[in-house]
């Protein structure tokens, strides 16, 4: 499917929620914020397992891969408390981001509810969405914290966010730059939107990696986009 493009027979006009993940999609993913999370998240666990770096790294990748985030991995495989995870790893600097007044307004001219969904944590869901000036758009925010840090694409995190939020999949449409996170989304009902960047991930396992341009995409995919602001702007127009 090429970018910008769409699934046939998935309108989105009538829907009436919007749920929009956070890191990379909400801002390109050449801000490359995830560089610094990535590092920051090698060094805990290298304190944390008392590993040397480079093994480190690789039981950090591997966490990611096997069981949706590091923290998950951690925690089911190590039963480490996540607070002070999450706390260190999102300690990092905002200033690549950009603010983005246009896209708040195009968020806001979505008719229903809206809200941010993230494997993240509340207090990195809020500082980005405040820096980005994002913050009064969203009806609510769904976080790591708020899934019993059960990551996406886990069915027991879309079961609790839904239940939560009272959303109606079927009058719903989910955003990601993850083609695996929508998998269990588009099973549930949800029309998906996969936000997609021109940014090199083949560093990371192949399982877990964003999708780039010109990969082969799944049929869980409704639409594609480079240009979030747009592309909701012309479901409005």
């Amino acid at each position: 499917m090429a970018a910008d493009s769409e699934r046939p027979g998935v309108a989105l006009k009538d829907r009436q929620a919007w749920v929009f993940d956070l890191d990379n999609t909400l801002y390109p993913a050449e801000c490359d914020l995830f560089a610094q999370i990535d590092q920051r998240m090698t060094d805990f666990v290298a304190r944390f397992l008392r590993l040397p770096r480079e093994e480190a790294r690789a039981t950090q990748k591997r966490y990611y891969a096997e069981h949706g985030t590091t923290l998950n991995g951690l925690m089911s495989m190590h039963g480490m408390d996540p607070d002070e995870f999450l706390a260190h790893v999102h300690e990092i600097d905002l200033s690549p981001l950009p603010k983005t007044p246009d896209l708040a307004d195009a968020i806001a001219a979505l008719p229903g509810r809206k809200f941010v969904y993230t494997n993240g944590s509340r207090g990195h869901a809020r500082r980005v969405t405040d820096y980005m000036g994002l913050g009064q758009v969203f009806d609510g925010s769904f976080a790591i914290e708020d899934s019993a840090f059960m990551p996406k694409p886990n069915q027991a995190s879309y079961d609790a966010f839904i239940a939560q939020f009272e959303i109606d999949p079927s009058l719903a449409v989910f955003f990601e730059d993850l083609a695996r996170n929508l998998a269990p989304a588009q099973a549930m009902g949800f029309a998906t939107v996969l936000v997609q960047s021109d940014k090199d991930w083949s560093h990371e396992p192949a399982s877990a990696r964003p999708a780039g341009i010109g990969d082969d995409l799944p049929p869980h995919i409704d639409y594609v986009t480079r240009d979030l602001t747009q592309f909701i702007r012309s479901i409005v127009q």
